[in-house]
């Protein structure tokens, strides 16, 4: 029996069909879709941004108890990066509240969906827990996250190539860190089975996965892929054929890696000669924020994050950290379903 063809083989996005969705986002980094129509993209003011099916929006700002945590009034990007609450990666309990990992607080945080937070997890085994990155929920409701660094200030860690990134899970035992020595940690997904959790080692430019045990536990760990993906992944996500999608920041491309393992380029909205000037001083240990500015491109600038949408899951939206609307085109092949959908 002939196994059927790989749909992304030989199809690429038609700029012509993308489509921008939303308006005045602050650093959409991360997206979550709904069976609806619904997104919540993460939101530099602190909180996220609700957009409806019928394109109205609003912003649910984090209300704490402590005001540190309060989202500024300013909307000046650099300042709240710089500053107190910068909310990253987003996943859905399975009560429908929105996880958070939270980039300024260096803490992960609990947030409904009218905006009431509050720090679940700022430590772990008495030490602060670094630069919180991504946050993934499972089909047993456990909370996994990402410390890109503990380096401070954090990006030490890009020049410095440093393999303190770690995984940690965070389950009715309390919280622990699972896997630890990647070089810049970033999103982490899990297949359909939930058997491997995949991680993206920005700095290291590659996918490692590891054998996820029924308590949590992780090994096998290996390079899932080319052991250097000639850019930066930053977001990925598996489509029901089995092919990881992943956005390359900074390169500005989106990627395919097939089961087979090769890489399938789905969009390039890259500056070579800019991305080629930023390669050499990655190399040299002299990147500054200056020549990362430089790469950006113009449909998703600094494409951090992807997400399949719709119905039918065939809708993936774009996530960067510069950008004000979401990139939208549809998909040869649906998205796999993140636990949140199975059980809408």
């Amino acid at each position: 029996m002939t196994p059927n063809p790989n749909p992304l083989r030989g199809w690429q996005v038609e700029r012509s069909s993308i489509q921008m969705v939303g308006r005045d986002l602050l650093r959409p980094e991360c997206i979550l879709a709904e069976p609806d129509g619904t997104l919540w993209t993460a939101d530099a003011r602190g909180g996220v941004m609700r957009i409806n099916a019928d394109g109205t929006q609003t912003l649910i700002a984090q209300q704490s108890e402590d005001s540190a945590q309060t989202a500024p009034a300013s909307s000046d990007a650099q300042q709240l990066v710089l500053g107190k609450t910068l909310p990253n990666g987003l996943a859905f309990d399975r009560d429908g509240n929105i996880v958070i990992a939270n980039f300024g607080t260096d803490a992960i945080e609990l947030m409904t969906r009218d905006g009431a937070s509050r720090t679940l997890y700022d430590r772990i085994d008495g030490e602060p827990l670094g630069k919180t990155n991504f946050v993934l929920t499972d089909s047993k409701g456990r909370i996994w996250f990402t410390v890109t660094t503990r380096q401070v200030p954090w990006t030490r860690s890009i020049n410095e190539k440093t393999a303190d990134g770690y995984v940690g899970l965070i389950d009715g035992n309390g919280i622990r860190i699972v896997a630890d020595g990647f070089v810049g940690t970033n999103e982490i997904r899990l297949d359909a089975n939930e058997e491997w959790l995949y991680v993206v080692e920005t700095n290291a430019r590659h996918i490692s996965r590891l054998r996820v045990g029924a308590d949590g536990s992780l090994t096998d760990r290996e390079i899932y892929g080319p052991s250097d993906l000639g850019g930066f992944p930053d977001g990925f996500a598996f489509d029901a054929y089995g092919n990881l999608w992943i956005t390359l920041i900074l390169t500005e491309k989106l990627i395919a890696l097939t089961p087979e393992g090769d890489v399938l380029t789905l969009l390039d909205d890259g500056n070579p000669e800019a991305i080629a000037r930023y390669e050499t001083h990655y190399a040299n240990g002299t990147t500054t924020p200056e020549l990362m500015g430089a790469c950006r491109g113009t449909l998703a600038p600094m494409m951090a994050s992807l997400t399949f949408g719709g119905a039918d899951l065939r809708t993936v939206y774009l996530g960067s950290l510069g950008g004000t609307t979401l990139a939208s085109f549809q998909s040869p092949v649906p998205g796999l379903p993140l636990a949140h959908w199975k059980h809408a």
